[in-house]
């Protein structure tokens, strides 16, 4: 028998929910086969088969929270051996029943830099008898919510209370063995397993992954058509999203008036990701401790985009990557920080950090949420680099590959809601950062220039910025000193 275990999940995520199995108990799988998909606050992972055979126990369902290490199922090796499972669980169970050994529940580690947390509601009492791996208590920290499962199966007893303040490795309970707890374990059996071991083959959408498939689905695409990329000959879910635009619309049009409208749910009620609930809480945290107050002004892109025109195609050719006018923002951003240190600094109880460090966050837009990963060192980067690492930050964010060291320390604050054509918006501070500029729609508007009305490419400047800290005047002056440098960029190269 093979178990199937739950993978590592990446650098600082400590565990995952059960998205999907895509087969069940007593089902025929092959090795290597995608069995079942866990999400993470990040990203998605695909478990596969561990050997030919019966998929001959799930051990945590649809929704269920697992750790690295956890067995999820079982895959029993040759379709006979599928039933004696439940004989030889309990043999397995008999040992710990006697031993009545205590196995210590500790708090893991919550993260770098999370020295510590607080113990939430335990959902159970001591006395109370738990299954292994069984939910008991959730750790909040001041970054994420992390669950504690029982380590072994047996009767519970509480040494840390709800509210208690905890750090990594302490010891909040214990799980001592019983007969009664241990019995429970044979309980995922399949005596008809052997029945289904015909099914050799299986259709192509069976072996799409729960991401992949819903994908396929909302945009009636056809998987034997598509490109595979991953994996031994799987079809990824980028793969899916390339072929969305070479789909034919037609089918979807002719389909679109049979369907009636009593046969849609007039509401659906969807749980949160851990990533929107981590992303509500921190905005409404901003609003509620700073004194934000957002300042405008508009600049003038016309010798920006021109000098973008005239060099792009030298740059990549020269560097390997695109010239943007993130980099221009970037390089004017560090300059005006300079300039005006409050901007760049944060306060911390009565006292004011002044940051020497140009540590620039550049918000990114992902199918799962808004993230901030870093660019670390700004003003020590030529356009070339502040481009390059833009890029590099941008392919990790929406392939759920950042790190929690990408994501903290950041300085300062870039969003640009004019990729997606916002006109004007008021953006809220990533504290405890002081400062953070909206970037926005370019538009051609006539403007008054030398007494003369002239059409000219447009953007509106939004800075947001914590009045505790930085005055009117200095705000005001944070953001005229960009529109300088950007309706200039000869400025910006000579230091002026």
């Amino acid at each position: 028998m093979a178990d199937i275990l739950t993978p590592a999940l990446g650098e600082s995520v400590a565990e995952a929910s059960i998205a999907k199995w895509t087969k069940k108990v007593g089902d025929a799988v092959k090795k290597d086969e995608v069995l079942v998909e866990l999400e993470t606050d990040k990203v998605s992972l695909e478990v596969v088969a561990p050997a030919d055979g019966v998929l001959s126990a799930i051990n945590a369902g649809e929704g269920d929270t697992v750790v690295p290490g956890t067995v999820l199922g079982a895959v029993t090796e040759g379709g006979a051996a599928a039933a004696p499972a439940p004989a030889a669980a309990a043999p397995a169970a008999a040992p710990a029943a006697s031993g009545g050994a205590a196995v210590d529940i500790a708090v893991p580690t919550m993260g770098e830099s999370v020295a510590e947390g607080s113990i939430g509601t335990w959902l159970k009492k001591s006395g109370d008898t738990v299954a292994k791996d069984e939910l008991l208590v959730e750790i909040e920290t001041d970054k994420v919510a992390v669950e504690v499962s029982a380590p072994a199966a047996g009767v519970l007893t509480i040494t840390a209370a709800d509210g208690a303040t905890v750090t990594p490795g302490q010891v909040i309970g214990s799980v001592a063995a019983s007969g009664a707890a241990a019995a429970a374990a044979p309980a995922p059996a399949a005596a008809p397993a052997p029945a289904n071991t015909g099914s050799a083959q299986a259709p192509a959408s069976a072996h799409l992954s729960p991401a992949v498939q819903r994908v396929v689905s909302e945009n009636n695409l056809n998987p034997a058509s598509l490109s595979a990329s991953g994996p031994k000959g799987n079809i990824t879910k980028a793969d899916a999203i390339a072929a969305i635009g070479a789909a034919t619309p037609a089918a979807p049009k002719a389909a679109a008036p049979a369907a009636p409208r009593a046969d849609q749910p007039r509401e659906e009620r969807v749980k949160m990701t851990r990533l929107r609930q981590t992303i509500a809480r921190r905005l409404k945290e901003s609003q509620n401790t700073a004194a934000q107050l957002t300042t405008f002004n508009e600049v003038d892109m016309t010798n920006v985009m021109a000098l973008r025109a005239q060099y792009k195609e030298v740059f990549e050719k020269r560097h390997g990557v695109k010239l943007g006018f993130m980099s221009f923002f970037t390089k004017a951003v560090v300059q005006a920080l300079h300039e005006i240190p409050a901007v760049n600094a944060e306060i911390d109880g009565t006292d004011i950090i002044y940051k020497n460090h140009y540590d620039i966050g550049i918000a990114v837009g992902t199918d799962k949420g808004l993230v901030v990963p870093v660019l670390r060192d700004a003003d020590a980067l030529s356009l070339a680099g502040i481009e390059k690492g833009i890029a590099a930050l941008g392919k990790a964010a929406r392939d759920g590959a950042l790190t929690m060291d990408q994501m903290q320390g950041g300085t300062f604050t870039i969003t640009n809601g004019g990729t997606y054509g916002s006109l004007m918006s008021t953006p809220i501070l990533n504290t405890p950062q002081s400062g953070i500029l909206g970037m926005h729609n370019i538009v051609q508007r006539p403007m008054a220039v030398n007494g003369e009305v002239k059409i000219r490419p447009m953007m509106y400047l939004a800075l947001s910025y914590d009045h505790r800290i930085v005055d009117g005047k200095e705000a005001v002056t944070f953001l005229v000193r960009i529109k300088e440098l950007l309706e200039d960029p000869a400025r910006a190269l000579l230091d002026l």
